[in-house]
């Protein structure tokens, strides 16, 4: 469906992407998680044509790229990361002019788009301008958008970021309707959860390189301690140089909240028994929790 082999990109003397090796299976929902300037979008771009690379060889839906780039988007879905409706248009006219970008005709377009505004929840939002619509509805409609000419893979650049838990789970239910329809997805996204959740295989990108990749459940086996006790509080750090190096395989403090990853939580429970001046919670290692180890918990601007 998608393959990058040994691709660079570089911007002056910033090298934004560096040998990119990545492949999409057919049907299956690849994630690509990293920081800000990990270097997704470029990624995309890159896979989309709309990047030329400075070496390395493209392949998307067995056309290369970017010689024949056009070609290949027409079997192509992509929801941007920045909302890009037209606010001229109603909900209808936006899926009615976006179809005509793929030659589609008139008649074939409003014949989709009644299972297309159902799929989307916006039936009864077929007339309204995109002003009237919340930003909820906004995304439902860039992703409802993106399927009009019926497409065998679909990018999605942070579909649900600004969208409230209630958007954000109708979202990953469309999402997984289309994965059960036999649809490709490649998806960028800073919610561990939502990878989690959605994706058989992720890659985590970092500096412009894919650290690891495998299913979200592989790299938190092969990546990280299994148990994690956060303690949080204004003694945390004491209680962290006593207890911490002697029962954590490692120990992170992030503000007041010390991080333990170990193997064996109990251990540390029973120091924290009777601390007043103490909170503390103790769960199984996740996603994020890769993701912090591998890129670090500076912020990225």
């Amino acid at each position: 469906m998608l393959s990058l082999k040994g691709v660079y990109k570089r911007y002056g003397s910033n090298e934004v992407v560096r040998g990119m090796d990545l492949e999409l299976r057919p049907g299956e929902c690849y994630g690509l998680l990293g920081p800000n300037g990990a270097g997704k979008t470029t990624t995309l771009r890159l896979a989309l044509g709309l990047t030329e690379p400075d070496c390395g060889e493209i392949t998307l839906l067995g056309e290369p790229v970017p010689k024949r780039a056009r070609e290949a988007r027409l079997r192509l879905g992509v929801v941007p990361q920045a909302d890009n409706l037209d606010p001229d248009f109603t909900v209808s006219e936006n899926l009615l002019v976006y179809g005509r970008y793929f030659g589609l005709s008139e008649g074939q377009i409003r014949a989709r788009i009644p299972q297309l505004l159902d799929f989307a929840g916006l039936t009864l939002r077929a007339q309204s301008r995109i002003q009237a619509l919340s930003g909820g509805m906004k995304r439902r409609l860039a992703l409802a958008r993106a399927l009009v000419n019926d497409p065998d893979l679909i990018f999605l650049d942070e579909p649900s970021t600004g969208l409230d838990p209630q958007a954000r789970h109708l979202i990953w239910e469309r999402l997984r309707q289309l994965l059960g329809q036999g649809k490709t997805i490649l998806l960028t996204t800073h919610f561990m959860d939502e990878a989690e959740r959605l994706c058989n295989r992720l890659s985590v990108m970092d500096r412009g390189r894919l650290i690891c990749t495998g299913s979200p459940q592989e790299l938190v086996a092969s990546q990280i301690e299994p148990q994690v006790v956060e303690v949080f509080g204004d003694g945390a750090g004491d209680w962290a140089r006593d207890h911490g190096d002697r029962l954590c395989q490692r120990c992170e403090k992030t503000g007041e909240t010390v991080f333990c990853y170990t193997r064996e939580g109990e251990p540390i429970l029973r120091t924290l028994e009777g601390r007043e001046d103490l909170r503390y919670l103790h769960r199984r290692a996740n996603l994020e929790d890769v993701f912090l180890k591998l890129t670090g918990r500076d912020l990225r601007d």
